[in-house]
């Protein structure tokens, strides 16, 4: 899938001159230098780059969990990096999806109940979310372990758990910290080959931190975080 600033189509997530810098023992580490991005609606984007290089930094800035000390965010249209806490807190909420290395599911509730539970909190009724997550699980291959509490999953379907999570508020941009990076070479396969399926199906951006070269060559587009900067690969 070609650019979507290429070919006029409206990116779902926008980073024009990110630049951010932190301060240890009294010296500034500038991570980013002025990194920007676009990613469409049905693109899954590749984020590599060495450990510390600033791919996690870049994610939690995208995801309006970490102001940018300089430059522009912009999700579904709406520009968000001067946005009040509260504003960000319900894009957030709204707009994007979170799938980090490890699931982060609550572990005295079930796989469904895990699903069912950031949908009522934006707002959902009881029914329609439980409906919604049934839909999700079903879709990822997990119907019958729907009432399984995390501790009875194994490590795939936990992930495929936090994967229909993430998407359960229909967001525009789904963001995903090293997704399979707790896993083996198989099930990381699986796993991933379930979240491209909801990319291309649900028309989501995806921009995925890997260090799975073999992953990122199955994306869309593949950039480095080099000095800072955003480099196509």
């Amino acid at each position: 899938m070609s650019d979507p600033a290429a070919t006029g189509g409206a990116p779902a997530l926008e980073l024009r001159g990110v630049a951010h810098t932190f301060h240890q023992a009294g010296s500034a580490i500038e991570v980013l230098k002025g990194a920007s991005l676009s990613v469409g609606p049905g693109e899954m984007v590749a984020l590599v780059g060495p450990s510390g290089a600033g791919k996690s930094t870049l994610l939690q800035i995208a995801g309006l969990l970490e102001r940018p000390h300089a430059g522009e965010i912009a999700i579904a249209g709406e520009r968000c990096d001067g946005l009040p806490d509260r504003r960000r807190t319900r894009v957030r909420r709204e707009r994007l999806g979170f799938v980090y290395q490890f699931h982060h599911l609550l572990a005295e509730f079930s796989a469904l109940e895990n699903v069912v539970l950031p949908q009522m909190i934006a707002g959902r009724s009881r029914r329609a979310a439980r409906e919604r997550a049934q839909a999700l699980l079903a879709r990822l291959g997990l119907e019958a372990r729907a009432s399984h509490r995390p501790s009875r999953l194994s490590g795939g379907e936990q992930q495929r758990v936090a994967i229909a999570r993430a998407i359960a508020n229909e967001p525009a941009v789904l963001l995903a910290d090293e997704p399979t990076g707790n896993l083996d070479h198989e099930t990381a396969d699986s796993v991933f080959a379930a979240l491209l399926d909801i990319v291309r199906m649900s028309g989501l951006a995806a921009l995925v931190a890997t260090h799975n070269m073999a992953l990122a060559e199955r994306m869309d587009r593949r950039f480095a975080l080099e000095n800072g900067l955003l480099v196509a690969t």
